[in-house]
């Protein structure tokens, strides 16, 4: 249902980073306990040592991805490395390292990689219950509103361009024929104007006002102006909103607020920290 997607987009917001991280953490669990069988050996390319727990890393993150752990898997990941390796102690022979732009993309990558595990570390540490997790969905439910809203629309570059339109529906015009016609929406202009089932939020806050206004088969009287243009709108139904079980979307709230608590403890950091600038 788009309530469920509507209510998973407001939980999300933020929370990307901390989903990607905790899929990354389980897979990597998986993926050791797939590993543990096998024996991998260190590999030494001109003298410079490829250890053991950097093959078994990218082996991990393979499995992660889906492929077949054994020793087909081991052995394109170690030839992999050698490969890699070569080309890094040749880069470091034409000096590549010197360049102060590459240094510097070495260091945010170092710095990138200790803060998303840094991340990880503290969503571990400090975990979050479930009462919380309650609390913050029923906020949720609260804020969201009671229904969600199949509209239409044609959006013009011109407010003049709208008018017109708007004249020419009330004389009868086709609204589906026009937005097919005259609409810049490419996403609903082959439909017709025709969006998804959705509730006011998803929508600017414009166009959402003037929509819920709107009874069923009526259209806005005049144009509807928002950053993407002028909308002429036309109400086709709406039906109540009903939120989606707790259990069903515990998880990405908890990631949701995993990344707003490790936020805040950023934000701790910052205003303890000396910053100068030189």
């Amino acid at each position: 249902m788009k309530l469920k997607q509507a209510l998973m987009s407001l939980i999300l917001v933020g929370g990307l980073l901390a989903l990607t991280l905790s899929y990354a953490d389980q897979a990597k669990e998986k993926a050791q306990d797939s590993a543990k069988t096998s024996s991998t050996k260190r590999v030494v390319v001109n003298g410079v040592t490829i250890p053991a727990a950097r093959i078994d890393l990218v082996v991990e993150a393979q499995v992660a991805q889906g492929k077949a752990p054994g020793p087909d898997l081991d052995r394109s990941v170690r030839e992999y490395l050698i490969e890699l390796e070569l080309i890094a102690q040749q880069a470091i022979k034409d000096g590549l390292q010197k360049d102060p732009k590459l240094q510097a993309q070495i260091d945010i990558n170092r710095e990138n990689i200790l803060a998303r595990a840094d991340q990880a570390h503290f969503a571990k540490t400090h975990p979050i219950s479930d009462d919380v997790l309650r609390a913050d969905y029923n906020r949720m439910k609260t804020e969201m509103s009671k229904n969600e809203y199949l509209a239409e629309h044609i959006l013009v570059v011109k407010e003049e361009d709208a008018k017109t339109i708007i004249a020419d529906l009330k004389k009868g015009g086709d609204f589906e024929k026009i937005a097919k016609e005259k609409s810049i929406d490419t996403g609903s202009r082959d439909k017709g104007g025709k969006l998804e089932w959705a509730p006011p939020e998803a929508y600017d806050k414009a166009f959402s006002a003037a929509m819920i206004k709107l009874k069923e088969g009526e259209t806005t009287d005049t144009p509807v102006k928002s950053p993407y243009g002028y909308h002429v709108i036309r109400l086709v139904d709406l039906r109540p909103l009903e939120a989606p079980p707790f259990d069903e979307v515990k998880e990405r709230i908890r990631q949701a607020k995993e990344q707003e608590v490790f936020g805040q403890m950023v934000q701790q950091l910052r205003a303890k920290a000396k910053i100068e600038e030189k």
